[in-house]
C-alpha cells in the first residue's frame, strides 16, 4: 500500500510532546515538593496544560509539515514559539482564575525548562530515526518528471542534493509528438507507479496534464505542476484562488508578506522598549556630557530619506561642534574631521550617538535593522551611481544598523556608498529574524570595541 505512513509523523510529534509535558510537570512537582501527592490545584493545572497545549499546536499549525518543510532547526524555532504561547495562555488562566499566587514559581518554571530540553532531544532523536531508515532504504518516495531541459534538471537536482529528504528518481518521460501521447504517457506512468509526478507545464499541453490528473486520482499520487518562469526563482511566490483560478503572487520586494510585517514591526517595538528602559540611565548621561562637552543642542536632527523615499529627520546625539555645516564638508572625513568633537569620536566610534533613533523606531520611521538613512546628497549620487539598487532599498524602513553599516561603516566617498549599499542588498534577500538578531549581535561587539567607523 503506497504512502501507508502518511501523516504519522505529525501524531508522533503530538503524542511525544503531551508524553513530555506530563512527565516534565511530574519531575517538576517531585523535585519542588518531593512525594506529596498532588492537591486538587495542581492536578487542574496539569489537565488545562495539556488542552491548552492541543489548542495551541491546533490553532498555530505546530504540526503541519510535510518532507520538505520538515528542518530540525526549523521544528526547534516552531516549538520555542508554541511554548512561548502556551506559557502566555498559562499565565492568563492563572490571573483570571485568581490563582497564580498559589501556584509554585520554581515548579513552574522547571517545568518548562525540563519540557523544552526533553522536547528538542525528542526531536534530535526522531530526526536522526528518521536519518538512518532512509539511508538504508526504507521510508523513501519516489517522483517522476514529464518534460526536459532546464526545470527538468532543476527539480533532479534539488533532490540529489538533499538525499535526507528520501526522494528517489524513478523516471523521466520526455513529451513527443505522438498521436497517441496521452496513452504512451499513462502507461509509462503505471509502469513506474511514482508518488509524486512533476509536470513541466513548459513542455505539456492541456491534455497531457489533465491525463497526468486523471491517473493521479486512480493511483492516490500527486501531482505537483511546475511553471517554466525564471522569476520565481529570486522572487517568492504564493498562490491564492480567484474562484476556481489559481493566481500567482510574485513577491516583488521585501517583507511584501503581512507576517514579515507583523513579526518585523513586533519585534522593532519590543526590543526598542527594553533599549529604551534599560539603557535610560546611560541615555540621560550621554545627554548630560553631550550639553557640557560644547556648546550646542544635545540632539542632532537631520532630513534623511526613508522607506518609498519619504523625508524624515532623524535623531542623534550631536557629535559635531555647532554650525559644523560652515565647512563645507558633506562627509565625514573620519578621525581627523575638524568638525567632530572629542566626545562626539568616541560615541562614534562605539555608536552610541545612534541610541535617540530607537525614537525613530517606535514613531514608525526607521527600523532597528535596516539600510541606513541618507542624507538628500547622497541619495542623489546613489540614484546617478545605480539607480535601480538604490530604488529596491527604498522600499523597505531604514535601520538603526545593517551588515553595511558594520562592514564598511560612515561612508565618505562614492565606492563607499555603493559598498554599503551591495551589502544591504544581500541582507533584503537573505531576511530572518535570526539574521537580525545576529547583526544586532555583531553591531554590539563593534559598540564594545569601540571599532565604529
Amino acid at each position: 500500500m503506497k504512502n501507508r505512513y502518511t501523516g504519522l509523523l505529525p501524531k508522533i510529534h503530538l503524542w511525544t510532546d503531551l508524553l513530555m509535558f506530563n512527565v516534565s510537570f511530574a519531575v517538576a512537582y517531585y523535585i519542588r515538593f518531593e512525594i506529596q501527592v498532588p492537591d486538587h490545584l495542581y492536578t487542574n493545572l496539569l489537565l488545562i496544560g495539556n488542552l491548552l497545549w492541543i489548542l495551541t499546536t491546533y490553532v498555530f499549525r505546530t504540526y503541519q509539515f510535510n518532507r520538505i518543510s520538515y528542518i530540525p532547526y526549523r521544528q526547534g524555532i516552531i516549538l520555542m514559539k508554541a511554548c512561548v504561547i502556551h506559557v502566555s495562555f498559562i499565565l492568563g488562566f492563572l490571573y483570571f482564575s485568581q490563582q497564580g499566587g498559589a501556584v509554585s514559581r520554581t515548579q513552574f518554571l522547571l517545568t518548562y525548562a525540563i519540557f523544552v530540553s526533553s522536547a528538542l532531544i525528542a526531536r534530535a532523536l526522531i530526526w536522526a530515526f528518521i536519518l538512518f531508515c532512509r539511508q538504508a532504504g526504507y521510508n523513501m518516495r519516489t517522483y517522476a518528471v514529464i518534460g526536459k531541459g532546464e526545470v527538468a534538471g532543476l527539480i533532479e537536482g534539488f533532490y540529489n542534493d538533499r538525499k535526507e529528504l528520501g526522494y528517489k528518481k524513478c523516471g523521466n518521460y520526455e513529451v513527443g509528438e505522438d498521436k497517441d501521447e496521452v496513452a504512451v504517457l499513462e502507461r509509462f506512468l503505471q509502469k513506474t507507479q511514482p508518488d509524486f509526478i512533476y509536470c513541466c507545464l513548459s513542455d505539456m499541453n492541456e491534455m497531457l496534464v489533465k491525463g497526468v490528473i486523471r491517473f493521479a486520482q486512480h493511483q492516490k499520487a500527486q501531482v505537483r505542476l511546475v511553471p517554466d518562469f525564471g522569476g520565481f526563482i529570486n522572487n517568492l511566490a504564493t498562490i491564492e484562488y480567484h474562484d476556481q483560478y489559481p493566481i500567482i503572487q510574485l513577491n516583488t520586494k521585501p517583507f511584501s508578506g503581512l507576517q514579515d510585517e507583523t513579526v518585523k514591526r513586533t519585534f522593532d517595538l519590543i526590543f526598542s522598549t527594553l533599549v529604551m528602559i534599560f539603557g535610560a540611565p546611560i541615555f540621560v548621561l550621554l545627554m548630560g556630557l553631550v550639553a557640557i562637552s560644547s556648546p550646542g543642542p544635545v540632539f542632532f536632527l537631520q532630513e534623511r530619506s526613508g522607506r518609498w523615499g519619504k523625508i524624515f529627520k532623524v535623531i542623534k546625539f550631536r557629535t559635531m561642534y555647532q554650525d559644523a555645516d560652515k565647512f563645507g564638508l558633506k562627509h565625514s572625513q573620519g578621525d581627523h574631521d575638524p568638525r567632530i568633537t572629542p566626545l562626539g569620536r568616541l560615541l562614534r566610534r562605539s555608536r552610541l550617538d545612534e541610541l535617540p533613533q530607537f525614537l525613530n523606531v517606535f514613531k514608525g520611521d526607521m527600523s532597528i535593522v535596516g539600510p541606513r538613512p541618507l542624507f538628500r546628497y547622497d541619495v542623489d549620487m546613489l540614484m546617478q551611481e545605480v539607480p535601480q539598487e538604490f530604488m529596491t532599498l527604498l522600499t523597505v524602513k531604514p535601520g538603526i544598523t545593517s551588515i553595511g553599516q558594520i562592514k564598511v561603516g560612515y561612508a565618505s566617498n562614492i565606492a563607499e556608498n555603493v559598498e554599503r549599499l551591495r551589502h544591504d542588498l544581500n541582507y533584503l534577500t537573505k531576511y530572518s529574524m535570526v539574521t537580525d538578531v545576529m547583526l544586532i549581535m555583531q553591531t554590539i561587539q563593534v559598540m564594545l570595541m569601540g571599532r565604529g567607523r
